[in-house]
């Protein structure tokens, strides 16, 4: 049976939830995020994109792209409040429902509740009833495969629905260029153009061995993605592999005892969302990013789980002692348990990540 699968993508999410709250923002360029000197465009809306505003982008590179910027400072509760309004939307059709972040998630529908024929009468229904019941719109892809939907959801936002049919699959990718395909972020991008490899027509006459060689296992998936293939399924339930926080600070840090009392801070943070996930884990890494945007991590194991500021402090005070900081500022610190701790009795498929770039 050919697999049916569907992805939604919420249209400018924080944004639009806040223009829905608000109706004095409605029509007008905001983007949620920090109003600081060192804030971040968590989302910007559809009035701000014009101006070439997107999601990671300095505030302050913002506000110069657009003088008229309403900066709006984001409301995580209230989002996941909606996203979990929208989850529930999708378990009317189908309980295999893979959350990618709070406003995307990919869907199996090849079997569904309602008996619907087409998946792509089931994501019409799903983008009415978001419009409907929230007040807001979403975009959707439907396909054969999680490679080709999520494309697809892409391809004609604001409020898009886009079917990529299997006997036109490969037409698609092969005039597709090849920054759109999943996996490709600007490094590897830079790589395949070097090599000649623009669109998904020239990413399919290279070779598997060639792309291995330059790509490592990633290059088997771009030699399946640049054919359609994508046998990845639907996952429900992911195995969280760790939990961390990051502090990025107003001002670099120029001592280490500043930088000890925001590890300090931190520790107690990573203790917090420790408890509420109830992740276990024994591997403690620090992360320091400098004023030049080099990045240094280091990680030690424990013989025992790291759950609370006892267990994890003296760890994290050791990593920062033996952290290179001679003629370095500090812009920003992270820290972060993984290395899961498993009971033999709780067995569970796992689906193995691939270290990807990051979606473009």
């Amino acid at each position: 049976m050919q697999r049916k699968i569907i992805h939604i993508d919420m249209d400018s999410f924080f944004a639009s939830v806040e223009q829905r709250d608000h109706p004095e923002l409605r029509g007008k360029p905001i983007a949620v995020g920090g109003d600081s000197e060192r804030g971040v465009v968590a989302t910007a809306s559809y009035e701000a994109r014009k101006f070439g505003i997107h999601s990671a982008m300095s505030m302050s590179r913002a506000k110069t792209l657009c003088k008229d910027l309403i900066v709006v400072k984001g409301n995580h509760h209230k989002y996941k409040e909606v996203s979990l309004q929208m989850r529930e939307i999708f378990h009317e059709y189908t309980d295999l429902i893979e959350p990618l972040s709070l406003d995307e998630a990919f869907l199996d529908v090849t079997v569904n509740k309602p008996g619907i024929e087409l998946a792509v009468d089931i994501a019409q229904e799903i983008k009415q009833k978001i419009q409907e019941r929230l007040q807001l719109t979403a975009s959707a892809g439907v396909s054969y495969n999680k490679l080709l939907a999520k494309i697809a959801s892409d391809w004609r936002k604001p409020n898009g629905l886009t079917t990529i049919h299997p006997d036109r699959a490969q037409d698609f990718i092969d005039q597709l260029r090849v920054e759109k395909i999943w996996g490709v972020g600007p490094k590897t991008a830079d790589t395949m153009h070097k090599m000649g490899i623009f669109t998904g027509a020239d990413l399919r006459k290279v070779s598997q061995d060639r792309l291995t060689q330059v790509f490592g296992k990633t290059g088997i998936l771009f030699y399946q993605f640049a054919r359609g293939i994508d046998e990845r399924p639907v996952i429900v339930d992911y195995e969280r592999k760790s939990v961390g926080c990051e502090r990025t600070f107003e001002k670099d840090i120029r001592t280490k005892t500043a930088l000890t009392i925001e590890l300090y801070h931190a520790v107690l943070e990573l203790e917090e969302r420790l408890n509420r996930s109830k992740f276990k884990g024994t591997t403690l890494t620090l992360k320091l990013k400098y004023e030049n945007f080099e990045q240094h991590t280091h990680s030690i194991t424990s013989d025992k789980i790291l759950l609370t500021k006892k267990d994890i402090l003296p760890l994290a005070k050791k990593l920062l002692k033996d952290a290179p900081l001679e003629n370095h500022y500090v812009r920003l610190l992270g820290l972060s348990v993984s290395n899961p701790v498993h009971h033999e009795s709780q067995q569970k498929w796992i689906e193995l990540e691939l270290e990807f770039e990051p979606w473009e």
